[in-house]
């Protein structure tokens, strides 16, 4: 891998005209080369283009991190890179990406000057930079304090959490009706939505306090909980996943019924409330990120043959539709599919789904590869 300077880059116009559906080329650091077809819409790298960004994705079945962006000359690049059962991924600021893994958490700063390039393709390089060891917490959703502090959603001991110097983890707040921190995932709290810097609400599969309760509360049992009110806001949901606060609105994926939404928060003397679909995926959803009036929702087919249990299932039925594994690139204001993302083979599950603006054609470093060895990088001396 070759770090080269050059001219910043021009501001190159797209293609005018959509191209049709095409494969995709994987090059992959780090990790094995799983058993996978990638296709893309044809507008999927000319819209990135002229959102001047690019996609982040993560797979914890196949232990990889992409990295969707486009070259120069217009043609789609997919990055992969091996990483520890990648979960919850965020922006902290341009630059900088957190990512929840098995038994760590960690910051991943971009090492290139605008004007450098590896390999004269990829115009931004995530490096691990700090890899906290947390132990294998199940962590899910993670997110950015305004202070520099990481949050995390403790998915194993039912709380959101701090990382910490000293111990696995800080605990710094726990659903009302969770009795105790505990070594046991009881409510499947998964999904965490910041707001100016801090936490505001999460997602959970149910209100269970017994080990494994909220496995037989799949189909309805979901809710949203107001952090800083310790209140449940929205309840009856389906396996809701990847809260996130957007244009004053708060967005849900209802993951078992298949549906991106938002939730009409309780006001005056209304004490619940409301889920309001906008637009229906055929897959499992998790994964959720914004841009330019677009919604990035992340699909995953099912464990088994069937999302049994589930709504979603007679959806599919409904819809004479197969489930799949990839993104759509919803429109918010019409609730359609504008294009799309798919893998096809061994990889069915996505879990986080993040925009990463600024850079059009990033990568990123496995902590485990030579790559994370011998790319050296350093500050002029100052003086």
């Amino acid at each position: 891998m070759q770090s080269t300077k050059a001219k910043p880059r021009p501001q190159t116009a797209p293609p005018k005209a959509a191209a049709p559906a095409q494969r995709v080329t994987a090059s992959q650091a780090g990790a094995r080369e799983p058993k996978a077809e990638y296709s893309l819409s044809g507008g999927m790298i000319r819209r990135l283009h002229e959102m001047n960004a690019s996609l982040a994705f993560t797979s914890y079945q196949s232990g990889l991190l992409y990295m969707l962006g486009g070259s120069a000359q217009g043609k789609a690049q997919l990055h992969q890179s091996g990483m520890p059962k990648p979960m919850g991924l965020c922006a902290d600021g341009e630059g900088r990406l957190v990512l929840s893994t098995g038994a760590q958490i960690m910051r991943l700063e971009n090492v290139l000057e605008p004007d450098q390039r590896i390999n004269q393709t990829y115009d931004a390089c995530f490096m691990p930079r700090t890899n906290i060891v947390t132990g294998q917490l199940d962590a899910h959703d993670v997110g950015a304090m305004a202070d520099g502090s990481i949050v995390f959603v403790n998915t194993r001991y039912n709380c959101l959490a701090k990382t910490s110097d000293r111990h696995s983890f800080e605990p710094i707040w726990k659903p009302d009706f969770i009795s105790d921190i505990v070594d046991e995932d009881r409510c499947h709290l998964n999904g965490l939505a910041m707001r100016d810097g801090k936490p505001a609400f999460v997602t959970a599969v149910s209100k269970s306090d017994t080990i494994d309760g909220w496995r037989d509360r799949r189909s309805d049992g979901g809710v949203v909980i107001d952090v800083e009110k310790n209140k449940v806001v929205c309840e009856g949901l389906s396996m809701p996943h990847s809260p996130r606060w957007h244009d004053g609105k708060l967005w849900v994926l209802n993951a078992g019924t298949g549906e991106l939404g938002t939730v009409e928060l309780p006001k005056g003397k209304t004490k619940m409330g409301k889920f309001k679909p906008v637009a229906f995926c055929p897959g499992f959803l998790r994964g959720l990120s914004f841009h330019d009036g677009f919604a990035f929702v992340g699909l995953s087919r099912p464990r088994y043959k069937r999302f049994e249990g589930l709504e979603l299932d007679q959806r599919l039925k409904d819809t004479d539709s197969e489930p799949w594994c990839g993104v759509q690139l919803i429109d918010l204001k019409t609730g359609a599919c504008v294009d799309w993302f798919r893998i096809d083979g061994d990889i069915g599950e996505l879990y986080d789904v993040e925009i990463v603006e600024g850079f059009r054609c990033p990568m990123t470093v496995s902590p485990s590869s030579p790559d994370a060895a011998t790319l050296i990088t350093f500050d002029a001396m100052s003086g």
